[in-house]
């Protein structure tokens, strides 16, 4: 590995714990930095982004909206997940719910032309890959989700697709951290200097320092923006999902994915803003009116939360790792954090142990004059 034993994280977001997880498992000291306090801090209160997701983790869905490299990097990450998993269970953690029964694609009759161009996006991309789809018709619809309302004639089943539970992973990586050594250092803000972290009183040297604040390095990244989401967490105790559910609309897609305790997540993709704002009522309305005309059921739902966050992309709607001297940033994972950060993460700990990672070494970018 290079040489480096003392190393600082900034952001404890997703990328920030896995990271931090990751490298010490070896003999390494981990400083993880975070501005918020994590002792006290309620999921749907925090900042970081990966508390408001939904936790898909859909190669194929979200690479028709991209590129090729989303669905090597979401591959991947898939591939990873379970040995994740499979660490934090280990060590007696918080369970962390992991399914894998796929992805439904439906539209509504009316928006039959937004299945098709997906339907075709997606025969394009399985020449291209191994991935898998399932053309389906209502009967075979309501046999893989029989609670969805009939109306529902036709969709796409992609079977190599899966889930995970954010938040029960969020607070698995952060007892994992602690349980490995981490020194955790929250409730306050910083800025990096190559391989220094300041903060107000202090100021802290490393080996090696990485920036994985997401759209909070913005000031530091002048081509980071952030894409605004909208989601509603609701509970539901008459309806039963078994996978995460897209549904194709004119305008947007929206997605719905089932969580423990008949809790229920329902978003827009992406809205391009930087508003942080509550949700507005337009959006409500539209959210609502999906969630019930995916099932009548939802008309008793209660709504638990209403959450906007800000998704950190770059230009490019890339991830990249800028490497400048001591400073390593990991930024830009988008909408795809749960899709592809296992794969972000792995192809780090390559590039420390100096080795070479097939597909990915184009994430990287090597400076001379740091951007922080």
């Amino acid at each position: 590995m290079i040489d480096a034993t003392n190393i600082a994280i900034v952001g404890a977001g997703l990328v920030g714990r896995l990271l931090a997880v990751e490298l010490s498992k070896h003999s390494i000291n981990v400083t993880l930095y975070e501005k918020d306090n994590l002792a006290n801090l309620k999921d749907q209160h925090a900042s970081a982004a990966a508390f408001t997701a939904a936790g898909m983790i859909a190669p194929i869905s979200e690479t028709i909206d991209s590129d090729i490299d989303t669905y090597h990097l979401g591959a991947t990450s898939i591939k990873l997940w379970p040995s994740i998993i499979e660490h934090l269970k280990n060590q007696h953690l918080q369970q962390v719910e992991f399914q894998t029964n796929g992805s439904l694609i439906i539209a509504h009759p009316q928006d039959q032309a937004e299945l098709d161009f997906f339907k075709l996006n997606t025969e394009r991309l399985t020449r291209r890959c191994n991935a898998q789809f399932q053309a389906v018709d209502d009967s075979q619809i309501h046999s893989l989700e029989p609670d969805l309302s009939s109306t529902f004639k036709q969709g796409l089943f992609l079977p190599d697709e899966a889930q995970i539970d954010n938040r029960q992973l969020m607070s698995s990586l952060l007892l994992a951290c602690k349980a490995q050594n981490v020194s955790i250092i929250d409730n306050t803000p910083v800025q990096i200097r190559n391989n220094c972290v300041v903060s107000k009183d202090t100021q802290h040297a490393f080996d090696l320092v990485f920036d994985c604040r997401g759209f909070g390095a913005k000031q530091q990244l002048t081509n980071l923006r952030g894409v605004r989401g909208e989601v509603l967490r609701v509970s539901c105790d008459e309806f039963t999902l078994s996978r995460p559910v897209r549904l194709m609309h004119p305008r947007y897609q929206l997605y719905l994915a089932p969580k423990p305790n008949k809790h229920f997540v329902i978003g827009a993709t992406q809205i391009e803003s930087e508003d942080q704002s509550a949700v507005s009522v337009q959006s409500m309305m539209e959210l609502c009116s999906a969630l019930y005309s995916i099932s009548p059921a939802f008309a008793e739902a209660r709504i638990l939360e209403q959450n906007t966050n800000l998704r950190p992309a770059l230009a490019n709607n890339k991830p990249c790792i800028q490497v400048c001297d001591k400073h390593i940033s990991i930024n830009g994972l988008f909408r795809h954090g749960y899709l592809i950060a296992p794969a972000i993460i792995h192809s780090v700990m390559s590039w420390l142990n100096g080795k070479e990672c097939q597909h990915f070494n184009h994430l990287f970018t090597f400076t001379e004059q740091s951007h922080a």
